[in-house]
């Protein structure tokens, strides 16, 4: 079970640039960040109207004095106080991360930072070279990864219960976006311009959560992929609202990738399913508690969260906050992983190295490969579906 009793001797002092009223990512931010105690939210820039941004600042109980016009000016103001801000969460549209998140590293903070960190691959690798410059914790929010029984597919795997991975099925795809509803929702029209969303729209989106579970779960790494991407609702081309993508993985495992937004009639559909010489597994995060385990000969087994059957002493497991049969979601999700982040930020200011070094988290290298997923993919999808070096 989760230890409740974990404590800092004062939370991590934290800020959160965008995810302001009415955002739903910003909510789901400040609810994994603070369910624990580690995090104290304390300052933030989180909407471009200065007014709109201190009177929601105001109403979550912040100083009005520390509700900022900007992230410069945060970044800045909190940097003269003494009891300034430690880390910075970024839930900003895509083409404003990487100024964001390299300002908040040059000022010395730790981030948390929405996918994909960056338009470019050599962007990301340089927010990597400034974190690790500054000995700067850098999380990414793949906020599906802290589901505890994903945790249990990957120590499955690592044991060899599935023998040598043959084949690796993602799929993230919904149906909300199979009409042009981005002319009436200011919440979806930057998703599908270029120069905000970046060079991507599904891919970047949905397609980069599942492709990290997949590299999480496995440890496989890509060597070459194709992809094809269409525009269904013409209004977004250049930007895809459907992609399929073939992966070829070192070492002989092969995959695919569907990320969509116009699966019309689905809700989510976001699954992977990884297939090995002597059985299967599968999961699906509309049933986050339950892992679907296929033994080549045997009857179909549904493994339950929390259940001893378990690997419970598999340390990225022990996130279970409530016994079996209770559900657990979204939200406990986001609080498993921001608990992981406060623990590394905690060890990094502390230079113990040794923890860090044994501690599970979404970091820069995952937001890195999810950056190169992108460049990668349109690269192919532009050049005919062409196999492209990963």
């Amino acid at each position: 079970m989760f230890n409740e009793e974990t404590r800092f001797d004062e939370p991590l002092r934290w800020a959160m640039v965008g995810g302001g009223r009415g955002s739903e990512i910003g909510y789901a931010h400040r609810s994994g960040a603070q369910r624990d105690g580690l995090f104290r939210l304390v300052a933030g820039a989180f909407d471009l109207d200065p007014a709109r941004c201190r009177d929601f600042g105001t109403n979550l109980g912040l100083d009005p004095a520390r509700c900022y016009a900007d992230y410069r000016a945060l970044f800045a103001a909190e940097a003269r106080r003494a009891d300034g801000i430690q880390a910075v969460s970024i839930a900003t549209p895509n083409s404003t991360h990487y100024a964001i998140a390299r300002a908040a590293l040059e000022t010395g903070l730790h981030v948390i930072c929405e996918k994909p960190v960056t338009f470019r691959v050599s962007e990301a690798e340089e927010l990597k070279r400034l974190a690790c410059e500054r000995n700067r914790v850098f999380g990414v929010m793949y906020g599906y990864s802290g589901f505890p029984m994903l945790h249990q597919a990957r120590e499955m795997i690592r044991r060899g219960e599935l023998g040598e991975i043959r084949i690796v099925n993602l799929q993230f795809a919904h149906g909300f976006h199979n009409t042009e509803i981005e002319r009436y929702n200011p919440g979806a029209k930057w998703r599908m311009d270029p120069q905000v969303s970046g060079p991507s729209f599904v891919v970047g989106d949905l397609g980069t959560h599942t492709f990290f579970l997949a590299g999480m779960l496995t440890g496989l790494a890509v060597e070459r992929l194709c992809c094809m991407r269409q525009s269904f609702v013409a209004s977004r081309s250049p930007l895809e609202d459907n992609a399929h993508v073939m992966l070829q993985f070192r070492g002989g495992a092969v995959g695919t990738l569907w990320a969509s937004a116009v699966n019309a009639g689905s809700t989510h559909q976001q699954k992977i399913r990884v297939v090995g010489e002597k059985a299967s597994l599968e999961w699906w995060d509309e049933h986050p508690n339950q892992l679907r385990y296929e033994v080549q000969g045997q009857p179909v087994q549904i493994l339950d969260r929390a259940m001893n059957y378990l690997y419970s002493e598999v340390p990225s497991i022990g996130a279970n906050r409530i016994g079996a049969g209770h559900a657990e979601g979204f939200f406990e999700s986001w609080a498993n992983l921001y608990y992981r982040f406060a623990l590394a930020m905690d060890a990094a200011d502390r230079c113990d190295t040794a923890t860090l070094d044994t501690l599970w988290y979404p970091g820069i290298d995952a937001g890195i490969d999810g950056v190169r997923l992108v460049e990668c993919c349109v690269e192919s999808a532009d050049n005919e579906a062409r196999w492209v070096q990963f």
